[in-house]
């Protein structure tokens, strides 16, 4: 069994510092005392073991508003085993009256701090939630716009298919023309054959009977 002489200083007196301490001591299994010293800090003597004493100096090195635990000044001794628990030393009720006063009135002032940052940061997410509404509505209208152009480009490739099919259609038009001129041209070209082969038959058969042969 070890003791652990411990002062505490910086925002640890009507802060509700030796209240935390005592339920450290307890969870712990420490035995003790805490009290307040003059002029701002303030004394903890703690015998246990000496791991738990250990954890018990981490667990009151506090710095959780309002509390605030600047420096711990910690001394090592022999255990006297004098203490059956651990226990706040209180001083006057006076002051005692004015510390409690205090600490309700710096968590309440903390809270209503806090609050009102909640509404703040309420007010901003409302803000950056109308701010998000108004980019989506903006994009709509871009996507609607660029699907409206989109359309309008459908439309004219649909003007240049059907240009291009009649461009087909005509182009079928004149190969079939060209087809049934050619085909003219050949029947043409074989009757004035076949005519001039039986003029030549003819003009043959008068030049035999002329006797030239």
């Amino acid at each position: 069994m070890r003791r652990a002489v411990v002062i505490a200083s910086g925002d640890v007196q009507r802060v509700g510092y030796r209240d935390a301490v005592l339920r450290a001591a307890r969870d712990l299994g420490i035995s003790g005392y805490v009290k307040n010293i003059k002029p701002y800090d303030v004394e903890i003597v703690a015998e246990g073991e000496e791991e738990d004493l250990k954890r018990f100096i981490e667990a009151i090195r506090i710095q959780r508003y309002p509390i605030n635990v600047r420096s711990l000044s910690v001394r090592w001794e022999d255990a006297t085993g004098e203490f059956e628990y651990f226990r706040i030393i209180y001083g006057k009720w006076t002051e005692e009256l004015f510390e409690r006063i205090d600490t309700a009135g710096a968590l309440l002032y903390r809270s209503v701090e806090l609050g009102e940052k909640s509404v703040a940061l309420g007010e901003r997410a409302v803000a950056l939630s109308e701010e998000s509404v108004a980019i989506g509505r903006e994009m709509l209208k871009k996507q609607d716009m660029m699907l409206q152009k989109q359309d309008q480009m459908l439309q004219k490739q649909d003007v240049m298919i059907e240009k291009q099919d009649m461009m087909l259609g005509r182009q079928e038009e004149t190969i079939e023309e060209l087809r049934g001129v050619r085909s003219d041209l050949s029947d043409h070209m074989e009757q004035r054959f076949a005519r001039l082969e039986n003029e030549i038959a003819e003009i043959r058969r008068a030049l035999r009977e002329l006797g030239v042969s």
